[in-house]
């Protein structure tokens, strides 16, 4: 009975390891993926038509350009790209199949010749015969099944590219055998020149899979634009070498006379049309006069279109008297705008910082400071005048030259005081031990330099100290003042 009991265990443990064993088997013979890299090439872009002095605006462009490419990860296969893929591995894979076939029938030919023993010939001709039918059945099987090719594989440069070079784009029918050498399966082309002051940018992909340029893309920007321009064209390619479908925005702001700025770009004013956007984060600013302005930041996916309804609020307002004392006709201004003679009355947004200055005569004075917080409340400013200064960076510089003088003297004495007063106290250590009054009196000498040494640090010390509170005084008497007055109520 417990032989039984014990064959039984044995039987079915060993039939869990085959099962677990040929589980193991199935998951590493399970098809791994093709094809796992999509491979672009930046050729050189052509600058001819640039003059010298523009050149380095070009490089700048072409660099801002490449490293936005470099962001993109993975690439999202569309499906005659996949057919494409898998087309030519199918024949890579059957090509292969059916050249070991050939090999292995050349070699079973090359036996007649070889002057074998007839016993050695029919050995190896039955063991080249079972390689020969294994192959046939290899061969059939790759030639009735499609290999898996990577729908997403990873996005990566070609290695001219990593190695900082771009070579020359091909001539017109050489596009083809351009992928091949540089083993990439697209390669961008792009050119940069002057159109009436501006810049006029030009971009072309060229795929493998199709064999034609699938991308043509242009903009023309001035050099203060470039920033955007070449965010907003990359953004364009991005979304075409990543495979994603593009998505489109509307805007609909209130009230009609709205300014719209889409990533920084001015996009209209109220309502702005649904237009094509790369997926991807988007800021939408909205701004006009009176009203507060809004900031809305949302996230586009692939082929979404994105509806955005912006209202705005209307501004609350405060006032703040401006007063200047002592001063007659004394002219105001707001930051750099002049408002006015004082004393007089300022209506600001609540809560808002500003900047406020008087002029009357040589005399000047100038504040910052916020408004209030409540429409029901009056802040009052009272400006002071005084004559300016001079003008401070000359005095500023001779201060910190000074302030570095004292710095370094201070240094300087201390090292001496600590020497001087090492001395002396190992002098001092020596004369229990000596009678010498030649010794005494060197001591003495030294007792004297060493307490001299030590009052003329000190003083080193507190004419630092005082010549930092003069760089700092000097440094920040033009600053101007943050005032923050009693608020009256209205």
């Amino acid at each position: 009975m417990v032989n039984r009991k014990i064959i039984t265990f044995c039987l079915l443990f060993a039939a869990s390891v085959f099962s677990l064993r040929a589980l193991g088997k199935t998951d590493e013979d399970e098809k791994k993926p093709l094809n796992d890299e999509w491979i672009l090439c930046i050729t050189e872009f052509d600058f001819s038509l640039l003059g010298p002095a523009r050149r380095i605006a070009g490089d700048v462009i072409t660099r801002n350009l490449v490293d936005t490419l470099r962001s993109v990860s993975y690439r999202l296969r569309v499906s005659p790209e996949y057919a494409y893929y898998e087309g030519y591995a199918w024949q890579q894979s059957v090509n292969a199949a059916a050249k070991a076939i050939s090999s292995k029938q050349d070699e079973r030919t090359a036996m007649l010749y070889r002057g074998d023993p007839d016993w050695r010939y029919r050995r190896n001709l039955k063991k080249v015969d079972g390689e020969i039918e294994k192959l046939m059945e290899d061969y059939a099987i790759k030639e009735a099944e499609k290999p898996l090719i990577n729908n997403e594989p990873r996005f990566g440069l070609s290695q001219s590219n990593i190695n900082g070079t771009y070579p020359a784009p091909p001539a017109p029918g050489g596009e083809r055998r351009f992928c091949q050498n540089q083993k990439a399966d697209a390669f961008l082309a792009g050119s940069i020149r002057e159109f009436h002051g501006r810049y006029y940018v030009r971009l072309q992909l060229f795929t493998l899979y199709t064999n034609s340029y699938v991308y043509d893309d242009d903009v023309i920007f001035s050099l203060e634009d470039a920033a955007g321009a070449v965010i907003e064209i990359s953004a364009r390619l991005t979304a075409v070498i990543s495979g994603n479908k593009a998505a489109a925005i509307a805007v609909k702001a209130d009230p009609p006379e709205s300014q719209i700025l889409i990533n920084q770009n001015y996009a209209g004013r109220g309502n702005v049309e649904p237009r094509e956007h790369p997926p991807g984060v988007i800021t939408v600013a909205v701004a006009a006069e009176g009203y507060e302005p809004a900031l809305v930041e949302t996230e586009l996916s692939a082929g979404e279109l994105a509806e955005i309804e912006v209202s705005l609020s209307p501004l609350s307002y405060s006032d703040v008297n401006i007063e200047v004392p002592g001063a007659v006709d004394a002219a105001v201004y707001h930051g750099a705008l002049y408002v006015g003679q004082a004393p007089l009355t300022l209506r600001l947004p609540l809560g808002q910082l500003g900047y406020v200055a008087a002029e009357a005569g040589d005399e000047e004075a100038k504040a910052v400071f916020t408004s209030p917080d409540m429409p029901g409340e009056a802040e009052v400013i009272s400006l002071r005048t005084k004559i300016p200064l001079p003008s401070g960076e000359r005095r500023v510089n001779k201060a910190r030259g000074r302030y570095y003088w004292a710095w370094g003297g201070t240094w300087v004495t201390g090292i001496a005081a600590w020497i001087t007063y090492g001395i002396y106290t190992s002098q001092n250590e020596a004369l229990r031990e000596s009678t010498s009054e030649e010794f005494l009196a060197k001591a003495k000498t030294m007792n004297i330099i060493s307490m001299g040494a030590i009052a003329l640090v000190s003083t080193a010390v507190v004419y630092e100290v005082y010549q930092i509170w003069r760089y700092l005084r000097t440094a920040t008497e033009n600053v101007t003042p943050i005032v923050r007055q009693g608020k009256v109520k209205k």
